[in-house]
């Protein structure tokens, strides 16, 4: 029986729809995830690369990032950051890094 979707499926998902929402429709470039726990918890560090058209929309919803809720089904957003921002032609390449917890 399928579990449905993990969580940095669900994340990649809901960054693309929280960027199109925004005005500021983005592309996944490079995701990738590694297994996390601590003494009560379980879940995944992930690092996202995406991409999108240079604009004012796409700086406020990147500004913004870090405050935003998303909701994952089974998985809590724990942390999320802008890490590296490369603009040039006009695009924007970012990345991301977030921690998520697997809900019990």
């Amino acid at each position: 029986m399928s579990r449905g979707p993990d969580a940095a499926t669900l994340l990649g998902r809901a960054l693309l729809a929280s960027a199109a929402d925004a005005g500021c429709a983005a592309a996944l470039a490079h995701a990738d995830w590694t297994r996390w726990a601590s003494a009560t918890f379980t879940g995944a560090r992930h690092r996202i690369v995406m991409r999108a058209g240079t604009s004012p929309l796409l700086n406020a919803w990147l500004a913004g990032l870090s405050e935003a809720e998303f909701a994952l089904r089974r998985h809590l957003l724990a942390d999320i950051a802008v890490t590296q921002v490369d603009r040039h032609d006009g695009w924007t390449e970012f990345c991301l890094e977030a921690l998520t917890v697997e809900e019990r």
